[in-house]
């Protein structure tokens, strides 16, 4: 049923030169969106993978359970990427208060890129560590401050995640699928 789904595709007949370039066009937009929180990164990865295998069908080298990887890795990311900020404020002696401010501080910090990302968390466990928690100020700064270095460590993650979709839509098309 794929392969007959996919065999009947729409832009099936595109010419291998073009796939590539549309293709390589998705795959640096992905990588950029990895870095840079305004471009969904791992989705226009995904995408990409979908599109090579719509444009070339069968002959793309992509298997069917490549895209279960791909969404997989894409699903760990995000998941991870949410909660890393929550993980920080409680690694760092946070309350379950500063975690939830943490995540709502994510939150609402993606509507204000690309500051927000690593402020909201900041803010939002702070905040709560004070307002709910009734913690001093420094162990509320602290579990802050823990916020954001589970932000920034879930980036990195975010980046890796990023480069390991890229390989292996490249050992997919180029060795397991061959």
């Amino acid at each position: 049923m794929w392969e007959t789904f996919l065999s009947s595709g729409v832009m099936q007949g595109v010419g291998t030169g073009l796939a590539w370039f549309i293709t390589i066009c998705l795959l640096v937009a992905g990588a950029v969106g990895c870095v840079l929180p305004v471009l969904p990164g791992h989705l226009i990865l995904l995408i990409a993978a979908v599109a090579y295998r719509l444009m070339l069908g069968a002959e793309s080298g992509l298997q069917w359970w490549s895209f279960v990887v791909l969404v997989l890795l894409m699903a760990i990311s995000q998941t991870f990427e949410m909660l890393s900020g929550a993980a920080g404020s409680k690694w760092f002696g946070g309350t379950r208060w500063g975690a939830v401010g943490a995540l709502v501080g994510t939150l609402v910090g993606m509507f204000f890129l690309p500051f927000g990302l690593l402020l909201g968390p900041l803010i939002g466990a702070f905040v709560l560590e004070i307002a709910v928690a009734r913690k001093q100020a420094k162990p509320a700064a602290i579990s802050g401050v823990g916020s954001m270095v589970g932000v920034l460590a879930g980036m990195g993650f975010k980046i890796t995640i990023g480069i390991a979709m890229i390989a292996w839509f490249f050992l997919d098309v180029f060795l397991i699928g061959k």
